[in-house]
């Protein structure tokens, strides 16, 4: 009798003995995946997103804009050692370039039912598309891309952003500052900070949907 318990008792402790040896790999495999998760990132304060945009100012302007500033101002300023002539031709240059950064503001894009992106210019009944084909039936409802306020404001901070770049453009420093006085050094160093930073905040505070010309389009458009 004490033998039959025995190997009776041998024989249960078998199965759980598997069991656990069986489950032990999973387990595992549960603790490497809970250690290889990455905790959540934490929320970004506005102040935070704010002061990342201002380090990235550029990239709250149209593409074709600072593309065509970067190759010209060079050009136009005589790399910094401007005359009259060239003084003027760079102030129209960055006339026309910030002219062309308040336009942008009232651009914006929407895909037609081809799969083509389309841009058009917003105005107080919805999207005029310039580039639509004549006769086609408009791709969706275009009175949703009617002028607003935000647009307005958006416009002067890519001015205001657009000067700040130029600005901070040693060729154009040196154009019209060939050799400053010290007070005016510091409020060329200072004051683009200040406004970047402001419009910084004010982009974060209002933000805008619109994907014109030269902005990235998204998969909704």
């Amino acid at each position: 009798m004490a033998a039959s318990s025995s190997s009776s008792s041998v024989r249960q402790r078998q199965p759980t003995a598997a069991s656990t040896a069986a489950q032990q790999p999973q387990l595992l495999l549960q603790e490497e995946q809970e250690q290889q998760e990455p905790p959540p990132p934490p929320q970004r304060s506005a102040l935070s997103r704010a002061l990342t945009s201002t380090a990235n100012l550029a990239n709250l302007l149209p593409t074709g804009t600072l593309l065509a500033f970067n190759l010209l101002a060079p050009t136009f300023t005589n790399h910094g050692a401007c005359d009259a002539t060239t003084a003027l031709l760079t102030r129209g240059l960055l006339a026309v370039l910030a002219l062309s950064c308040a336009l942008a503001s009232f651009t914006d894009s929407l895909r037609g039912p081809d799969g083509r992106v389309y841009y058009g210019v917003a105005t107080l009944r919805g999207l005029w598309l310039v580039d639509y084909p004549p006769g086609a039936p408009l791709p969706g409802d275009t009175a949703r891309y009617r002028l607003a306020l935000v647009d307005f404001l958006h416009a002067a901070l890519s001015v205001a952003v657009f000067g700040v770049v130029a600005a901070r453009d040693k060729n154009v420093v040196r154009c019209f500052y060939p050799a400053p006085p010290r007070e005016t050094e510091e409020v060329l160093d200072i004051l683009p900070l200040g406004v970047g930073v402001l419009c910084s905040l004010l982009f974060v505070a209002f933000p805008t949907r619109r994907h014109g010309i030269g902005s990235p389009v998204t998969s909704g458009n």
